[in-house]
């Protein structure tokens, strides 16, 4: 089945992905206009509890989109891991939302609601973007001095089901219900700061809000796939990539990679805590199986051109590992073709194979006995490519990144 969002750049290519952008941006400003968003007026007069009106849209389109990209993961259409998630600076976060909030207090406006005035020759929506551009100019000409702060308190993708540790469904439900409780307040401060009318507010509010609520409920009941159910909707075709051979790598491939100054290579060392110590491959980063889902968030914050490696000491374990990164939607994962006993073989010199000689060995266990545990130290750690030569098929591609780069207020 396939998922959701769509790879737009490979559907249309660069100049018609672009267009797409175009009109979303185009219907987003419409709406925002004819909803009155483009008042400055109307936009400050929420601080002054007369007119709640962004608060009840925006947070509405909010909690919407919430429930509907939950629901879609929920039932295969969406893949949650694709949908771009800000991360977490906490303290700056909070600092930077406070200015804004006394900007957009004093100004009436939001970054983009006042795109909305400008594009309507509004004066003060001109003068807003004008006042937003020159504080990006201050910004960038000053964070040196603060870069420290800037990239403080770094949390990552950060989700309130982490914060919470609750299922997503039950966080789902808490959201809309906070939500609920809010509009009923929103409503309240209205008629009492701004004299409006109960009458006037449309009936059909009610069920709506019902609707949200029991899509929430329903959210719980379904749950959000676990690793196992991705696997399993793409285990068909990933099986033939393995059974053909595809993705194992070749060590002198790896190598050669690593070496390439084009990429980013990462490499993870699945095998046992001893093992690693007895011996790894430079810069290769310990991670047991069992904590490999842990870090998909941050592997999907690496550059488009990262390439990543899973080994063991033959290919078992690695293979599990690549079946976790493919479910979980991590691109450009490769296993090191016969795991680190392989590299040993094809890298150890006689001087090594001396110290650490071969011993007869199970599936997936050390096929050298290291008398030593010196890890990256060992001669093999760390080969010169330009004193091997090898004959291999190239296998490594790199997969275009389905994930946004980016975010942004609206």
């Amino acid at each position: 089945m396939a998922t959701f969002p769509l790879p737009l750049t490979e559907l249309l290519g660069h100049w018609g992905s672009y267009v797409v952008y175009l009109l979303v941006g185009i219907a987003f400003g419409y709406v925002l206009e004819i909803a009155g968003f483009g008042n400055s007026k109307k936009l400050a007069a929420q601080f002054y509890f007369k007119e709640m009106t962004v608060l009840k849209v925006m947070f509405s389109a909010i909690v919407v989109a919430m429930v509907l990209i939950f629901l879609a993961s929920a039932v295969g259409l969406l893949d949650y891991n694709l949908v771009y998630v800000n991360p977490t600076y906490l303290w700056p976060g909070i600092l930077g939302g406070l200015i804004m909030g006394v900007g957009f207090i004093i100004g009436g406006f939001c970054p983009g609601t006042s795109l909305v005035a400008a594009a309507t020759l509004k004066l003060d929506g001109i003068f807003f973007v004008l006042g937003v551009f020159f504080g990006i100019f201050l910004f960038g000409e000053t964070v040196g001095g603060f870069d420290m702060f800037w990239n403080s308190s770094y949390m990552g993708r950060y989700t309130l089901m982490d914060w919470l540790g609750l299922p997503t469904g039950t966080v789902v439900l808490l959201v809309v219900l906070m939500a609920l409780f809010m509009f009923w307040g929103a409503e309240k401060l209205e008629q009492y700061f701004g004299g409006k009318d109960a009458a006037d507010e449309p009936k059909w509010r009610v069920g709506a809000g019902g609707t949200l609520a029991m899509a929430a409920v329903v959210l719980i009941i379904i749950g959000q796939p676990t690793t196992l159910d991705r696997w399993n909707r793409i285990a068909e075709e990933k099986t033939v990539a393995l059974d053909e051979r595809a993705v194992q790598v070749h060590p002198a491939e790896m190598l050669e990679h690593i070496h390439d100054p084009k990429l980013k290579v990462i490499m993870l060392d699945v095998r046992s805590e001893a093992d690693y110590n007895q011996f790894h491959i430079l810069d290769a980063q310990h991670m047991p199986l069992e904590d490999i889902p842990s870090i998909i968030p941050a592997l999907h914050l690496e550059p488009a051109n990262t390439v990543f490696f899973v080994m063991s000491n033959d290919e078992t374990a690695a293979t599990a590992a690549w079946k976790t990164l493919q479910a979980e939607s991590v691109p450009n994962v490769y296993i090191l073709e016969g795991g680190i006993n392989n590299w040993l073989a094809l890298f150890g010199n006689d001087e090594f194979l001396a110290a650490n000689p071969p011993v007869s060995h199970e599936d997936d266990q050390l096929a050298y006995a290291f008398p030593v545990a010196l890890g990256a130290r060992q001669f093999p750690a760390e080969p010169d490519p330009h004193q091997y030569e090898f004959v291999y098929t190239p296998k490594v591609v790199l997969e275009l990144k389905r994930a946004p780069t980016s975010g942004g207020c609206g």
